[in-house]
């Protein structure tokens, strides 16, 4: 299959996998039969959890387009996401091209908006991009799908909006949909923009409707970690244990994480298009059991006999954390997560061995 700038792409198609994210009533598979037909513009669908969705759609009978630039890894780690094998189109491209953008959502019936400079610890070095790529880019998708004939937009947000939560709070957080929200990073700061955004340019009588997904931290295999980030923590311990190198622990890995597995998150960004009661709506993507980064690490640790932890700084923007309220995401979405922590994580770690040439070249030699 070739994958070129003017969205030309072929390939075989790819069933998602059997069963994966039960609602409460009907399998996710069969609920997405509406979507049969349906033209689906996904952004960022290159990437780890648009490669999942973009599967699911697929597996749905859904026509998707991908828009991605496909430069968000500095080797091919887009190849294990695996979007090129997917029958789709994909157009590598920027979402701060509005000639391309336009042409896109023009022909859509939905489109998902999950490309972003998603990455807390390059958002805070480079605020520039940041407010490129998660403002100016979601303000040209937001203008473009308003102007257009889509009946629903679903933009990817993040839990990173409610900060550390109450600083008088002693212990995990539970973060509700309702609770005041204090951003302590640049990407969050973006990502909370982008929220009110919506809102403003696609909650009135615009003829779209839209709906928000919170996701909270998304781990799972094909995931790799990028150079000087701090996020991705399964992926960071997991391959830092497998190269024989301790595990860092910042801040002593105190900060509380609510891990949900890409293949929950996928189906639930896939049901937010056609579940009635998401229109104009926030939901949390989580689980509802919160986790300490220490946890994880103990998790990984009996995987590999020689892993041991060190304990390095608190990261400038690193929220101490918290887990989602689910109410929300049950009545609304239709949808429990099915994949637990312990479960995931050993699949994770079963993936990376397995497919050791996934740990990237800058990591192997920095280890080195």
């Amino acid at each position: 299959m070739s994958v070129t700038s003017n969205g030309t792409a072929t390939g075989a198609r790819t069933e998602p996998s059997a069963g994966i994210g039960i609602g409460t009533e009907e399998s996710v598979a069969t609920r997405l039969e509406k979507l049969r037909d349906a033209r689906v513009v996904v952004t960022g669908g290159g990437g780890l959890v648009g490669s999942r969705l973009v599967a699911l759609l697929r597996g749905a009978d859904a026509e998707v387009t991908v828009l991605d630039r496909l430069d968000a890894y500095p080797e091919s780690a887009h190849r294990l996401f695996g979007v090129e094998k997917l029958g789709v189109d994909v157009v590598v491209g920027d979402v701060c091209d509005r000639a391309t953008v336009r042409r896109l959502v023009t022909r859509a019936d939905y489109v998902v908006h999950a490309a972003a400079y998603a990455d807390v610890a390059a958002c805070t070095r480079r605020p520039d991009i940041a407010f490129r790529a998660n403002i100016l880019g979601t303000q040209v998708v937001l203008e473009e799908t308003a102007a257009s004939q889509a009946r629903r937009l679903v933009l990817v947000s993040s839990a990173a909006v409610y900060g550390d939560g109450d600083p008088g709070f002693q212990g995990p957080q539970e973060f509700r949909e309702d609770r005041p929200l204090l951003p302590v990073s640049v990407y969050a700061n973006s990502k909370l923009w982008a929220e009110h955004q919506a809102r403003l340019l696609l909650g009135g009588s615009v003829g779209t409707e839209f709906a928000v997904l919170r996701y909270f931290s998304v781990y799972g295999d094909p995931q790799i970690p990028k150079p000087g980030s701090h996020s991705w923590m399964v992926a960071w311990l997991s391959m830092q244990a497998r190269l024989g190198r301790p595990m860092r622990l910042n801040g002593g890995g105190v900060q509380v994480r609510d891990l949900v597995h890409v293949e929950d998150v996928a189906a639930a960004t896939a049901l937010a298009l056609i579940e009635e009661g998401m229109a104009g709506q926030t939901v949390n993507v989580g689980t509802g059991v919160p986790t300490s980064v220490r946890e994880v690490g103990e998790l990984i640790a009996p995987h590999f006999p020689q892993a041991r932890f060190i304990t390095t700084p608190r990261p400038e923007g690193d929220p101490l954390g918290g887990f989602a309220a689910t109410e929300q995401s049950r009545e609304l979405l239709r949808w429990t997560p099915r994949i637990d922590v312990r479960t995931g994580v050993e699949r994770y770690v079963r993936w990376l061995s397995a497919t050791p040439q996934a740990v990237p070249g800058w990591l192997t030699e920095s280890a080195a």
